[in-house]
């Protein structure tokens, strides 16, 4: 399923609602997910909501229940790491103690993410949230959260189950239009003409197909950019380089590389300067994500933009839920706010990225 282009306008208070207001597999770091907490923005789709009412689930207040969530990757990402530990640090600042949070990792196996979640249904989890490894396949996991009235959260990756039916929200970027802004800093860092390969990310998710249709969609604004290849990296810092190799080797005249998340493109850099390039000038790099290593060496000036994808959930995710709770309704999609970084306000906005 694509995430749509926010078209409607949402009232005011649904904006100012969503920015306001055991043993465990993966073991706290003890390090602050730093920056700022993803926020609703202010446009977003329309489409019926959901209540408490609407699906007979029993109210559970956030801080008294036990927690589950299902991280779907190893966390050697630091995009994974950040969003793992704004859960932990959003329950600890609601004071939910730590055996009632429960926290798994699916390592990249579908199929341990869905025992997973019925793992944590088994341990009493009263509250999910998920964060799927692909779009498609977890039926299995929330039918079983269905079956025991547990309420789904899904974050970062958009599931093709129905909302309100098979889970409550989804929280998460609008990924065709960062695709759409990456294109539109292409654009700009390359001065609107090259040769522009794509490090594609894994495939069966949304965020792969939405973030490649926006930047393929608004690159045609700018004739003088033609994509002449793309590969997939699968959001892999040593898989992003390896492909890069291959492509330098088989498209020598490359001049931009559009990665789509910072893993890849960090890849792409030691890639390029392996081959005697100079990443940031001979051969320009646009991604998406917003970590800090990419970050600091657009401030460096071996990289070009960066179109942010926050990963700090665990506000909006624990208020979205108590708002829930409460008999409020959810929308079936709330979309965050994304910031961008490039030479002007990379050095100032380092203590941002994650």
């Amino acid at each position: 399923m694509s995430l749509a282009r926010p078209a409607v306008v949402a009232t005011a208070v649904l904006a100012v609602a969503l920015t306001s207001c055991t043993s465990r597999e993966t073991q706290s770091t003890g390090q602050s997910s730093g920056g700022p907490a993803a926020s609703a923005a202010a446009v977003q789709s329309s489409g019926p909501g959901c209540t408490l009412a609407q699906t007979g689930y029993p109210k559970v207040d956030v801080k008294d229940a036990i927690i589950g969530f299902s991280q779907s990757e190893k966390e050697a990402n630091p995009f994974r790491t950040a969003e793992t530990q704004s859960i932990r640090d959003e329950a600890a600042k609601l004071g939910i103690p730590d055996d009632k949070l429960l926290v798994t990792n699916a390592q990249s196996d579908l199929n341990k993410q869905i025992s997973d979640i019925k793992s944590l249904l088994d341990r009493g989890a009263q509250l999910l949230v998920v964060a799927p490894l692909n779009s498609d396949g977890l039926q299995p996991a929330l039918d079983a959260a269905k079956a025991k009235k547990v309420p789904v959260i899904t974050i970062d990756r958009k599931v093709t189950s129905q909302p309100c039916a098979d889970y409550l929200t989804f929280i998460g970027s609008d990924f065709v239009e960062q695709g759409k802004r990456a294109a539109r800093q292409m654009a700009r860092v390359t001065g609107g003409s090259g040769k522009v390969a794509i490090l594609l990310g894994a495939s069966g998710n949304n965020v792969t197909t939405d973030r490649t249709k926006g930047f393929k969609d608004e690159l045609v604004n700018t004739p003088g950019l033609t994509v002449v290849a793309e590969q997939t990296g699968e959001f892999d810092r040593s898989k992003g380089q390896a492909v890069m190799e291959q492509l330098i080797q088989s498209n020598p005249d490359i001049t931009a590389v559009y990665a789509e998340n910072d893993e890849m493109g960090i890849g792409a850099v030691t890639a390029l300067r392996g081959a005697g390039k100079q990443p940031g000038k001979d051969v320009k790099i646009v991604s998406v994500d917003g970590t800090q290593n990419a970050v600091r060496m657009i401030a460096e000036g071996s990289y070009n933009a960066v179109i942010e994808s926050n990963p700090r959930f665990g506000p909006l995710a624990f208020q979205t839920l108590q708002r829930f709770a409460d008999g409020e309704e959810v929308p079936p999609t709330v979309v965050i706010s994304d910031d961008e970084y490039d030479e002007t306000n990379a050095a100032q906005k380092l203590g941002n990225a994650y």
